[in-house]
């Protein structure tokens, strides 16, 4: 498939040929566009999120989609807004964070409170993916719980790898949306605490 397509173009096939030309598409520029995010974020989870969320944007908005560029050139474009994106709110997370470490650090200074932290963390983590479909959860814990890799966990599961990696995406972005919530709770805390 030519990268001169346009993305009109090649969702104008029809229905019975796109996913095939979608596959096609997703093995010819998967590689170069994955290259591409991980010479930006440096972290080879975010990177394998970053691709699997514009694939999945790019079919799932397949028939409202009015773009007259080239596939190569709105892979990219998507990839570059996906990138700034995460780095302003990894930028913002990390100074919370850091503002929050410096503060329990002045007023925490008993390590069974951190302990109990700790706890309450992973008793957020857990309700968190509870609250996924099993087999979400099944590829999530196998994953990142178990280091299994994805080739494994596809055959145990009994599905394709890239099913497994969308599975894990879709974990990964729940768990991050409760966690941001967590953080935001911790943050009007810290905030009341203060005002005190």
């Amino acid at each position: 498939m030519a990268s001169e397509l346009n993305l009109s173009d090649f969702f104008s096939l029809p229905a019975t040929e796109q996913a095939k030309a979608f596959e096609a598409l997703y093995d010819r520029f998967e590689p170069a566009l994955y290259r591409y995010v991980y010479s930006k974020v440096k972290k080879k989870e975010v990177c394998e999120e970053i691709v699997q969320e514009i694939f999945l944007a790019l079919w799932a908005k397949r028939d409202t989609l009015v773009i007259n560029t080239s596939v190569e050139a709105w892979l990219f474009g998507a990839a570059k807004n996906k990138i700034l994106t995460f780095m302003k709110s990894r930028s913002v997370r990390e100074r919370y964070a850091a503002d929050f470490v410096l503060y329990a650090s002045e007023r925490v200074d008993n390590s069974s409170e951190e302990l109990l932290h700790l706890k309450d963390l992973y008793k957020t983590i857990e309700e968190s993916l509870s609250g996924l479909p099993k087999h979400y959860q099944t590829a999530f814990r196998l994953s990142r719980m178990q280091h299994e890799p994805t080739q494994r966990i596809a055959e145990h599961m009994k599905i394709s790898p890239r099913t497994v990696e969308n599975y894990i995406s879709a974990a990964l972005k729940h768990l991050r949306l409760s966690l941001d919530r967590v953080m935001l709770w911790m943050i009007v805390m810290k905030i009341f605490l203060l005002w005190r």
